[in-house]
């Protein structure tokens, strides 16, 4: 060959000749590389933004670092005695007016458990906040509570009509059921869904053929009519309800759409455009304080609950990892290394026997490095695509570079130009000695080397 005519005009001896030979084969497997598109080399993201120089407003927002605000929050504060309204029904007993005095008064039992059996005819309070009663005019009992409302009926037939003899009345007032809000709860996280798998043959870094699944989620959404008793007419109760507090399928928020009442509006509390949607985050920073008013979660009749359902977030994978699409969680951090991890991707794994094909878990000789140049591709807010280098080696115990991955990151795995290098030179030139000696204990190795 030509080569080896001219390494032959110099006086070297026959090893230095068959070493500068080699490493002129090596210098022109590089240039190859580099115009052959080698990903090693040419790798066309690998210059991306080291993670300790990417701005702030670029890395992913931490999840973790959110908690479920207090519940109490979405509850109404439990009120002193039970003020009566429109809607109240009453239990009205009126010795030799309302009733056969000749039968005992009848007795029923209320349909919330914490209230007593009520004596007397049922009679509801009216829209107008009266109560109508035989031989006397109807007696408005708005804001007052039973007491006060029994001691307004006897005034009414003992002092205003005098039907009945003062301190010889025998009038009974008792709560049979209360007031009832009417509310709409819409939720698109319903747990009863049933997952479908679907997926397709893929063929990974390792050339092997595997089942890629993807998890798909047949939402169906459901609507509940729930009729809150007065004093319960709170979000916390309108979940309760209706399945909890929404899942994993669900964003983080309840939107609560105003009906059937006039906007309530007080300075200091942001409400939307149409002055008619609340939306009540269920998660915050520690120490931030509450962002909706404590009057926003009382419901109305004619209010809708709306929980939304969470739009998938995904992350992909390319390069030397797997091609996959895989599921960003709701609350929970996804860090690169993580990342790498969920789909199989080489981790500190040098000289590893990936495809086993042999039954070898532990190749010969000293094993190959583990890919590091790990590239980010990410969409700004603005639309923008910004690529970010992280050191996969450094990450595991830099935790400022093990980065946050965000929904719709391309991770693409590649070794660097020395990890290549180490790689062709490792196949190149078997070193099986201290593989021998540490694996079988034995000093009786051997060096096994070949050149091209």
């Amino acid at each position: 060959m030509a080569t080896t005519a001219w390494f032959n005009r110099f006086p070297f001896g026959v090893g230095a000749a068959r070493l500068l030979r080699g490493a002129w084969l090596v210098c022109a497997l590089l240039a190859v590389s580099r115009f052959s598109g080698c990903a090693a080399v040419s790798n066309p993201v690998a210059q991306g933004i080291p993670v300790r120089l990417v701005p702030s407003e670029i890395l992913a927002e931490p999840r973790e670092a959110r908690e479920q605000i207090p519940l109490s929050w979405l509850s109404r504060e439990p009120d002193g005695d039970y003020l009566l309204g429109p809607g109240d029904i009453l239990g009205v007993h009126i010795d030799g007016i309302l009733g056969d005095p000749n039968l005992p008064p009848p007795v029923t039992v209320p349909e919330v458990a914490s209230l007593p059996p009520a004596v007397g005819v049922p009679i509801p309070i009216r829209e107008d906040g009266t109560i109508p009663l035989p031989r006397i005019d109807p007696v408005n009992l708005t804001g007052l509570t039973i007491i006060q409302a029994e001691q307004e009926i006897i005034n009414a037939y003992s002092v205003k009509r005098q039907l009945v003899k003062p301190r010889e009345e025998r009038i009974l007032i008792t709560l049979v059921r209360p007031r009832h809000e009417r509310i709409l709860v819409i939720r698109q996280d319903n747990p009863t869904a049933t997952p479908f798998q679907g997926g397709g043959q893929v063929q990974d870094f390792r050339g092997l053929t595997s089942l890629a699944t993807t998890s798909i989620t047949q939402q169906q959404g459901t609507g509940t009519v729930v009729d809150l008793p007065a004093n319960e007419n709170d979000v916390l109760n309108a979940l309760t309800r209706t399945g909890g507090l929404p899942g994993p399928a669900a964003k983080n928020e309840v939107i609560i759409q105003r009906g059937g009442q006039k906007s309530r509006r007080r300075e200091g509390w942001a409400r939307d455009s149409r002055d008619e949607i609340i939306r009540i985050p269920l998660r915050r920073y520690p120490g931030q304080s509450q962002t909706f008013s404590p009057e926003d979660i009382i419901l109305q009749t004619g209010d809708i609950v709306f929980v939304e359902a969470r739009r998938p977030e995904v992350y992909y994978t390319a390069g030397l990892l797997p091609a996959r699409e895989i599921p960003l969680p709701r609350d929970i951090d996804i860090t690169a290394i993580e990342a790498i991890s969920r789909v199989g991707g080489p981790l500190v794994n040098g000289g590893v026997n990936s495809n086993n094909l042999t039954g070898q878990l532990i190749n010969n000789g000293l094993g190959y490095p583990s890919p590091s140049l790990l590239s980010v591709i990410r969409r700004t807010s603005d639309g923008r695509q910004v690529v970010i280098r992280v050191d996969v080696n450094r990450a595991f115990n830099d935790p400022r570079e093990n980065l946050l991955i965000a929904p719709g990151d391309v991770l693409v795995l590649q070794e660097t130009t020395g990890e290549a290098s180490t790689r062709y030179f490792t196949n190149l030139l078997r070193i099986d000695a201290f593989g021998d000696v540490f694996r079988t204990g034995s000093g009786s190795a051997s060096l096994n080397t070949s050149f091209p």
